[in-house]
Parts: C-alpha cells; sequence; structure tokens
C-alpha cells in the first residue's frame, strides 16, 4: 500500500462488532476512508497475506476498537503525531508521493496500536472528529507503545532541539551582518554628493596655450585629472610622434612658518595625438600635491602646422592615497571572493554587494560617481549578446535537436564514455577558436546536459571540462577571447608587427600544444570522479532503510535482557540488508560496464525515444543561427559590417520570434537566464570601480618595478614568466578585458623604455596566454564559466565555485606552465622575438 500526499504512515480503521461485522471490515476500502480524510488517499496495494493478517487482528479485536497500523521502519527523527498525519504533511525529504512505505519481509511483523472509540461500535458512522479528539486518541496510542522506542523519540527531539537553534543562530548571525554592512555602504554613498566637475572646453595650438589655476586643496591630496581630445589610440612614445600635447601641473609652497624652504611640484604629462583629429579618447592621470598651496596647469601643442586643436578638461580632488585605495579595493575583492566560495550568498548578490562597497569607497575617498557614469560602466554589448543567444537557445531546444545530437555524440563515440568526452571537448575548443567562448558554451551545455541525462551521467564534471577547454580554443585565434581582440584591435601593436596573421599564427602553435597535453592531464584529474552519479531506484530505497534500522537499533537503551535481544536482532537486521546492498551495487556496476558493450542496442531505443519532434521549427532555427553565425564571422574579418555582436544576436532574435510564430512569449522569456545578466552587470560597475581605486593600475606599475630590478642577461626571461603568471593569476580574480587594456600601454611603455631594453612581442604574448588561459582558475575568472554555471543550474545541475576550482585551478597551473615553456622556448631559445 502507498500513500500519497507526501505522507508516511500508513493508517487503516477496522470496526468488529461481534461475527457480523468481520465480513464489514474486511470489504472496507481505503477510498472510504480517503473520503473521510480530505488530505489523505490510500491507494490498495496490500498482498493477501497483509490482507489477511489484517482481517484476522481486526477481527480479534473487540466491539468500539480501531487499529492504526504504523510503520516500524520509518525515519524516527520527528515523533509521532496524528495531527501532522492528518495534516498529510511529512519530514521525509527523500520520499516521493509513490515511495513504498512498509516493507513486508517473511520475518516481519506488523505494529498496531488500539484505540477505544465507544461511537465506532455501531460500524456506520463516519469518522469524523475534531482536533482535540484526534490528540486524545493520539496519547491514547501512545500509551501502549514500547518504552524503549519513547525514550529514543525523547533523545532524538532533544538532539534536534540543540541543533537548530545553533543552526537558525548562524543563520541570523549571517543575516544581520550582511545588513549591517550593506545599511553602511549606503549611508557612506548617500553621505557625499557627486563630486564631477563640469568640462571644461578649450582650443589649442602651435602659438596659443592654456592655463588655469585651482585653489580649493586639501594637503596630501591626489588631482585626478581627465582629459579628452584626439589622441592616439595607444601610447606611443613622444619620439615617434610628430605631434603631442603638453600638459603641465605645478605646485610651488613658499617658505613660512609651515616650511623652511620653498617646495616645488612639477609633472609633464605628454599624450601623442592623431593625424586624422577624428577620433576623441579619454585620457586619466592622478598627481600627487603636497600641500594646500594654489596648483598651475598649463596645456601647450606640439605641432606641425597652425591648426587648432579642441580638447575637454576636467579635474577632481581625491582625499586618499593611492596605496591607502588600492588597499580598500583588494579587501572588497576578497569580501566579493568569500562570500563566493563559501556560498554565503548568490554569486549574483555577492557581485552586487561588492559593486555597492567599491561605489561607497569611492564616495569616501571624493571620486562619488554619478547614476548616469555608473550606467555608462556596463557593457551592453555583451549582455545583448547573452540575452540574444538565450532566446535563440530557448526556441532551439523546442525542436528535440539537443537529444538528437546527444545521441549522434554517444554514436559517434561507440558508447565508450571518456571518448565522447573528449569528442566533446575538443569540438567546443575549436569553435570556441572562431566564436565567442559564450556564444561557444550557450550552444553547448545544453546538448551536453541531455546527452548526460539520456547515459545517466554527472553532467557537471563533463561541463566543468568543456568550458575549460573552451577557454583554451579561445586563446587560439585573434578573435576567440575578448583580450586577443583587445591586443589586435590596438593601432600602437600593429605597427610593431603583432597584426591578425602573426598574432593569429604564433597563438595557434602554442594553444595546439597546450591541448594535446591538456587532455591526459584531465584524465588523471577525472581519475577518482564518480561520473555515473545516478543509481537505480531499488538501491536507494536499499541504503534508506539501512539507515532506518540502524538508528533504530542505536536508539534503543538496553536496559533489561529482552531490549538487548532486540537490539542485537536490529544490528543483524543491518548486516544482512548491507550484504545485499554490496550485491546490488555490484550487479549495477556491472550493468554500467555492459552498456559499453551494448551500445549499438542502446543506440537504437535511445533513437526511438528522442527524435526531433518539429522538423519545420528547426529547419527555421537552423537557418536563423547560421546566418547568425556567418554574421559573426564577417564582423571580424570585414570591417564595412557596422554591426557589433550584440546587435547581431539581438537581430537573430527578433528574425527567429517572428518566424517561430511564438504566441507564448512568457514561456520563452522565463527559459533566459536573468540571475546570469544581472550578476554580469554587477560585474561590470564592480570591475570598473576597482580600475577607478588604481587596483589594475597598481599590479601593473608593480609588475614593471619587478622586471627593471631584474639584471639585464636575465632580464626578458624573467619579464616573460612574471607577466605571464601575473596575467593568469589576475585575470582568474579579476575580469581579463580592463586587466588586458590597463597592462597593454604599461608594457609598451616597457618595451621603450631605454634602460630596460625589451622587445614588445614575448611581453604581448605572454600577456594574451596569461589572460586567456587564466579565465579557467576560478568560476568567475572567465564569462563562459559563469554562463555555463547558470544554464546548468537552470536545468538543475549547478556546479559551486569550489567544485569548479577543485578542477579549473589544476589546469589553469599546468596550462600557464605548458604555454610558460612555449614561450620561454621560442623567444630565448629560437630568439623568435628578433
Amino acid at each position: 500500500m502507498y500513500l500519497e500526499n507526501k505522507s508516511n504512515i500508513e493508517v487503516e480503521m477496522s470496526q468488529t462488532g461481534g461475527q457480523g461485522h468481520s465480513s464489514r471490515v474486511g470489504c472496507r476500502k481505503s477510498d472510504t476512508v480517503a473520503g473521510n480524510f480530505d488530505e489523505l488517499r490510500l491507494l490498495e496495494g496490500f498482498s493477501g497475506k497483509r490482507e489477511s493478517q489484517k482481517l484476522l487482528q481486526a477481527a480479534a479485536m473487540p466491539s468500539g476498537q480501531c487499529i492504526i497500523y504504523t510503520d516500524v521502519h520509518q525515519d524516527d527523527r520527528h515523533s509521532f503525531s496524528m495531527v501532522n498525519l492528518l495534516k498529510g504533511k511529512s519530514n521525509q525529504a527523500n520520499h516521493t508521493e509513490r515511495s513504498p512505505l512498509l516493507k513486508f519481509p517473511q520475518t516481519d511483523s506488523i505494529t498496531y496500536m488500539t484505540l477505544h472509540e465507544p461511537s465506532l461500535g455501531s460500524g456506520e458512522e463516519s469518522w469524523e472528529a475534531s482536533s482535540a479528539e484526534l490528540e486524545r486518541r493520539c496519547r491514547l496510542g501512545s500509551e501502549v507503545t514500547s518504552l524503549s522506542h519513547i525514550t529514543s523519540m525523547e533523545k532524538c527531539e532533544h538532539y534536534f532541539k540543540l541543533s537548530s537553534p545553533i543552526r537558525h543562530c548562524l543563520r541570523t548571525t549571517k543575516l544581520i551582518t550582511i545588513f549591517i554592512i550593506v545599511v553602511l555602504c549606503s549611508l557612506f554613498f548617500s553621505m557625499y554628493p557627486d563630486r564631477e566637475s563640469p568640462w571644461r572646453m578649450l582650443a589649442v595650438s602651435s602659438t596659443e596655450s592654456f592655463s588655469m589655476n585651482l585653489t580649493d586643496f586639501r594637503d596630501n591630496s591626489l588631482l585626478k585629472l581627465q582629459v579628452g581630445g584626439p589622441f592616439l589610440g595607444g601610447m606611443e612614445a613622444v619620439q615617434e610622434a610628430q605631434e603631442y600635447i603638453l600638459i603641465q601641473v605645478e605646485q610651488t609652497e613658499e617658505a613660512g612658518s609651515r616650511r623652511r624652504r620653498t617646495q616645488q611640484v612639477l609633472y609633464n604629462w605628454t599624450i601623442p595625438l592623431h593625424s586624422q583629429r577624428s577620433d576623441q579618447i579619454l585620457r586619466t592621470r592622478t598627481f600627487e600635491m603636497v600641500s594646500s598651496a594654489p596648483i598651475l596647469i598649463s596645456v601647450q601643442a606640439f605641432l606641425l602646422d597652425s591648426q587648432v586643436v579642441p580638447l575637454s578638461m576636467t579635474h577632481q580632488s581625491l582625499y586618499v592615497t593611492v596605496e591607502t585605495q588600492v588597499l580598500i579595493a583588494g579587501l572588497i575583492l576578497a569580501g566579493v571572493y568569500v562570500l563566493i566560495i563559501f556560498e554565503i550568498v548568490h554569486r549574483t548578490l555577492a557581485a552586487m554587494l561588492g559593486s555597492l562597497a567599491a561605489l561607497a569607497a569611492l564616495a569616501f575617498i571624493g571620486d562619488r560617481p554619478s547614476l548616469m557614469t555608473v550606467v555608462e560602466w556596463i557593457d551592453y554589448e555583451t549582455l545583448a549578446l547573452l540575452f540574444g543567444m538565450m532566446i535563440l537557445v530557448a526556441i532551439f531546444s523546442e525542436t528535440g535537436f539537443f537529444d538528437y545530437c546527444a545521441v549522434k555524440a554517444y554514436q559517434l563515440s561507440r558508447g565508450r564514455v571518456w571518448p565522447m568526452i573528449m569528442i566533446l571537448c575538443l569540438i567546443a575548443a575549436v569553435l570556441s577558436a572562431f566564436l565567442d567562448n559564450v556564444t561557444t558554451m550557450m550552444l553547448f551545455t545544453p546538448v551536453t546536459i541531455r546527452l548526460c541525462e539520456v547515459l545517466n551521467l554527472d553532467p557537471r564534471h563533463v561541463l566543468i571540462a568543456e568550458v575549460i577547454f573552451t577557454n583554451i580554443g579561445g586563446a587560439a585565434t585573434a578573435v576567440g577571447d575578448p583580450p586577443n581582440v583587445i591586443i589586435v584591435s590596438n593601432q600602437d601593436l600593429r605597427k610593431k608587427g603583432i597584426d591578425f596573421a602573426a598574432f593569429t599564427g604564433y597563438m595557434f602553435l602554442g594553444i595546439c600544444l597546450v591541448l594535446l597535453t591538456s587532455f591526459p592531464f584531465l584524465r588523471m584529474l577525472y581519475w577518482n570522479k564518480k561520473l555515473y552519479n545516478k543509481e537505480s531506484s531499488e538501491i536507494v530505497e536499499l541504503k534508506h532503510e539501512i539507515l532506518v534500522w540502524r538508528q533504530t537499533a542505536h536508539r534503543i537503551n538496553p536496559a533489561s535482557r529482552e531490549e538487548t535481544a532486540v537490539k542485537c536482532l536490529l544490528m543483524q537486521k543491518v548486516l544482512n540488508l548491507e550484504s545485499l546492498l554490496r550485491k546490488k551495487l555490484k550487479t549495477f556496476q556491472r550493468q554500467i560496464s555492459q552498456e559499453d558493450k551494448n551500445w549499438e542496442h542502446n543506440i537504437q531505443e535511445l533513437q526511438k525515444k528522442h527524435r526531433i519532434t518539429d522538423k519545420i521549427l528547426l529547419v527555421k532555427c537552423l537557418t536563423v543561427l547560421g546566418v547568425v553565425i556567418f554574421m559573426f564571422f564577417l564582423n571580424s574579418f570585414v570591417p564595412a559590417i557596422h554591426l557589433e555582436l550584440g546587435w547581431i544576436a539581438i537581430l537573430g532574435a527578433l528574425w527567429l520570434l517572428v518566424l517561430a510564430d511564438i504566441q507564448d512569449f512568457e514561456i520563452i522569456l522565463h527559459r533566459v537566464e536573468w540571475a546570469t545578466l544581472l550578476f554580469f552587470a554587477a560585474l561590470f560597475v564592480l570591475m570598473e570601480a576597482l580600475a577607478h581605486l588604481q587596483l589594475i593600475d597598481y599590479i601593473g606599475e608593480q609588475t614593471a618595478v619587478l622586471i627593471k630590478a631584474v639584471p639585464e642577461d636575465e632580464r626578458l626571461a624573467i619579464a616573460i614568466i612574471l607577466v605571464m603568471w601575473v596575467s593568469a593569476l589576475a585575470s582568474s580574480l579579476i575580469d581579463n578585458i580592463p586587466f588586458t587594456a590597463t597592462m597593454i600601454p604599461v608594457l609598451i611603455n616597457l618595451s621603450q623604455d631605454a634602460d630596460v631594453n625589451l622587445p614588445i612581442k614575448p611581453l604581448i604574448f605572454a600577456l594574451a596566454m596569461g589572460a586567456c588561459l587564466g579565465g579557467n582558475g576560478t568560476l568567475i575568472g572567465a564569462s563562459a564559466n559563469v554562463v555555463c554555471a547558470g544554464i546548468a543550474e537552470q536545468h538543475g545541475y549547478g556546479f559551486s565555485f569550489m567544485e569548479f576550482f577543485r578542477l579549473g585551478f589544476p589546469m589553469m597551473l599546468m596550462t600557464c606552465t605548458i604555454g610558460m615553456c612555449y614561450l620561454l622556448a621560442t623567444h630565448i631559445g629560437l630568439h623568435w622575438n628578433t
């Protein structure tokens, strides 16, 4: 007999009133009881032996009494309550609505309680009573149960009374702490107004200069100067630039009571001009001031002709030193990672909390951004790309194409799991070399999940392996990963010989070497991983039964000889069931191993179950998706197409929505990973705020200082190693896009320093290799990681930060080591840089 509505106690009432009432008891049906109890429905399923045993016991009872049968195998974590029974509630998390409640071995007997109820003597009235009457019956029944059972229940309840308040206290403490931090950050952010100064428009030429005085400054403050104009995209050397702007910042404090002698501070800032005078580039630099004396800012232009150069300028005063800002930024970043690593809150909420803390820190140092500025920090092209591809994949999944691809992948691997995983990873790596990593994972994740469900595999391990190889393959070409796109798009680097063909050729050889060594290392990491995670329902049920019997035996306090005998019998029962479990597990593993041998038969069965459900919609989806991917390629190679990746994805989603004739648009919107989109928006704000706190600039400057301190004969090798590992570790912790954009001018200036004398190519290739491969270090190190985790979580197979870290970080260390060896062999051993 089974019990629906998630109840775990079987109840059956029988009336006896002598010989005439016996047949009436036997004919009473379970649905009659269900009619009297609205929240309970008993389904027939008893064997003849069990039914006859109940009838004999019911017939032996005197008139006016009923029998309530209970399961002695149930989990005794909570005391028996008839009120909870009638409410249909259960604390058994492992039971479903169709789970069997009672096991009836031949050696077992029925445990029952007798409740006296005179009103049942007639046998014609339904059993309906108030809550007080039900509780009284329960108390009467509990008085006839065994004393050892009552004692064990009391101990169990006492144990949970001790542990439950502790858990509640910890949760309350966590909520209060996070809420206090949020309130403090909100107060800091609201106490300081927006300090963005208005932009000043000015014009300079070879004959006319500009100057202005600033007076409102504190001691030991910072001057943040922003200049916009037709500047070059990179940081080209002044000696190579024919036209440039020179900005001088001067502060002079006369001798007086505070200082014995006059102190003067002078900074020169040179910005090269673009010959076309078209693009408007914004430059920012921070200067340290020593006193509150007035500051003189002068701007001069060195031009080949008498043309006028239009410029825009604004300034801000900051009250915290660079070291303090970097310390605050480091603490905020560490706090965000603590929230994500230990899963204190969801990663989206952690990114939002980090953004709020970073904005509060900017307000505290005197650089609070306005709402419009914060909105401009968000990379809407990436969000548009994600949203458009999510719509495409959501409609695509309705065709059954993912199920079909899963069966074909199984057929291609000839039933072997590891060759199938290697094939999926290799295809993902190849596609990500030409497509965006996010697009690749959005197409591959549903296919992989469906394939693992069909083959009874754990999708989490397979998805982590795929996203790792996606990040590796994206580093092979100039268009596979955003850091590579930023490097190839830099005009100064193109003049140094790092163009599309040269960059792709060099990186492709290195990534091929990395891929060849990554597959064996991945197999070693997965050596002890259980890819088959699902067990048969029979094994799961047997494990639960063993747990219940063991708990029941441990809760018996052997105060008498009878209780000692009962405990020994229960422990013997546990040993017998464990022996049976081992036999079933061996049989189950043997069946799994035989699946590879019978792969042809399995494919035939899978092909019958998993077919294309809508061929017309499949043709529409393939057409639109093919056009979108083709436009992605054209966008990378044909500059005449003025559509970014985000626009292409949005337009493709609109095309497919029209062609598919979607009527219920809400269903499609439910498939969109809104939490992932919000996470990226918060992450963009967090990274930009950390950049304003000088964290990224500080990392680049300290890297340059360490390289300059190395002896000249070993400087190139140390520079390659240092840039490679700093880029990898930094990209695993922060977004690699702003880090790459910050490190490019640092490395260009470093290569053009006459005292350092380093070639630019090895440094740039080390930066690209580290920034791309470092994304495998953590879950938020690359955009593809977050997208894959979000889609997997939507399908019920989400993986945590630590689950990804255990596999991704060792892979990052291994791949970066192979990449470093490739860089050293080519540039130190073979001297390819010359």
